[in-house]
């Protein structure tokens, strides 16, 4: 599988560590329930998913990936400080 990274171009994932899904955690003070299900009870579709990787071998980026599981193509990938919503 290879991975473009915004800084260093296309590169082998090895170069890269998987970080998860791009899935937001409860807020400080959730429940014990909610915090049980964010870590242990995750979907697993096959399609279409937003992941964390960072580029350890490489610039020292996080990235922040949309990949098809199915497929393993990369649909979009940009820097993590890119994004507005973070």
């Amino acid at each position: 599988m290879r991975i473009t990274c915004p800084l260093c171009g296309e590169r082998d994932r090895r170069e890269f560590y998987y970080r998860g899904a791009a899935l937001e955690a409860p807020a400080e003070g959730g429940s014990l329930e909610a915090w049980h299900a964010h870590v242990h009870l995750r979907d697993n579709p096959a399609g279409p998913v937003e992941e964390w990787w960072y580029h350890q071998q490489g610039c020292g980026s996080w990235i922040r990936v949309q990949r098809d599981t199915s497929s393993h193509e990369m649909l979009a990938v940009q820097l993590a400080s890119a994004r507005e919503d973070l």
